[in-house]
């Protein structure tokens, strides 16, 4: 995933904290970060272990990045 600001690379639940709205992308294509107690993986790693194949990968990238293009 090629995320903005090197998000891809920071923790879960740093991300989260900081940007519920991952979170809620996140939540909306069934990962279900919101409620892990770890949290230690990072974004970028999240949605590739969850083998939901090129197209919803693509889309969740896409909502990632276009998030920070409207906050930034």
């Amino acid at each position: 995933m090629e995320l903005r600001n090197d998000i891809g690379d920071r923790g879960i639940k740093e991300v989260i904290e900081e940007h519920p709205r991952i979170g809620e992308i996140l939540n909306k294509y069934e990962i279900g970060c919101l409620e892990c107690s770890i949290g230690t993986c990072f974004l970028k790693d999240v949605v590739a272990v969850h083998v939901l194949g090129d197209a919803i990968e693509e889309m969740i990238e896409k909502e990632i990045n276009e998030y920070f293009d409207n906050i930034l």
